[in-house]
């Protein structure tokens, strides 16, 4: 299955020959998978299939936005030519913090060594991480030292709207947001204040609170009006969900798939 198809309670209930329910991709937030494994189901996902992906993306978002070649792409395209207003900023000297070291976290953390920045990951679920790629902190540590938020988690109740205004408030400093985990992890009316307040420097989205599985972007909800000034916004950069949908993962994460459903039905 991917990502479009729900697997719930009925569904499962309905299925009384299923050994197995296969995500091709990371999220499993469209699985009932508490439910599933009371059934003796196994639950798998192939998220090595499209960490690299993930990883290349979230810092092309992060380079698009620290050197705001989106907006200087459509004015030259304009005709204008403005040096001064196009200045960037280096990821050199800064602090990136990731939360969630797991594929998708630790493939960032590789991609940014050549950068001359530190790396620091906090992840409530795993320990003695560490590696030549990122130093693992606490989270008050991270909320003490982050220059640059990216968010690798999964979407659970417990990582539900985690980005709120209380999150954003415990950080010691202005920092800069890439989410390419999943939007709801996001409260979008929380970052809008936050941006707007300049606690929150810009933000790289390749994922929002609002999208769905039928369009991009439901326009018809409460949040529109914090969208659209989120669209107006200079420092932001979005991308829809497509971080780990490259020619090269449609592949990989169906050959890592099947060599895990291989093993589980033998």
């Amino acid at each position: 299955m991917r990502s479009k198809v729900k697997i719930d309670k009925t569904i499962i209930d309905c299925a009384n020959n299923l050994k197995c329910i296969a995500r091709s991709g990371a999220g499993m937030d469209a699985i009932d998978v508490q439910y599933a494994e009371s059934k003796n189901i196994k639950c798998l996902n192939s998220p090595e299939g499209n960490r690299d992906a993930v990883g290349e993306h979230t810092l092309g978002l992060l380079l698009t936005l620290f050197n705001k070649i989106n907006f200087a792409d459509k004015e030259v395209r304009q005709g204008l030519w403005q040096r001064e207003e196009n200045r960037g900023t280096e990821i050199k000297g800064k602090t990136v913090g990731i939360i969630g070291y797991g594929n998708m976290g630790h493939s960032f953390a590789q991609r940014l060594s050549g950068f001359e920045c530190r790396v620091i990951a906090y992840d409530k679920y795993k320990h003695g991480f560490a590696d030549s790629f990122a130093q693992e902190v606490t989270l008050e540590e991270l909320f003490s030292q982050t220059d640059i938020l990216s968010l690798h988690v999964p979407l659970t109740n417990e990582t539900n709207k985690m980005v709120n205004t209380q999150f954003i408030n415990s950080f010691s400093k202005p920092f800069y947001l890439l989410n390419t985990s999943r939007g709801k992890v996001v409260s979008v009316h929380d970052l809008v204040i936050a941006m707007q307040d300049g606690k929150i420097k810009g933000c790289g989205l390749d994922v929002m609170e609002t999208e769905n599985y039928n369009q991009q972007i439901n326009i018809d909800n409460s949040l529109k009006e914090d969208i659209e000034t989120l669209y107006n916004m200079q420092n932001t950069v979005f991308t829809p969900h497509v971080a780990g949908w490259t020619k090269e993962s449609y592949f990989k994460l169906a050959d890592y798939l099947a060599d895990k459903i291989i093993s589980v039905l033998g």
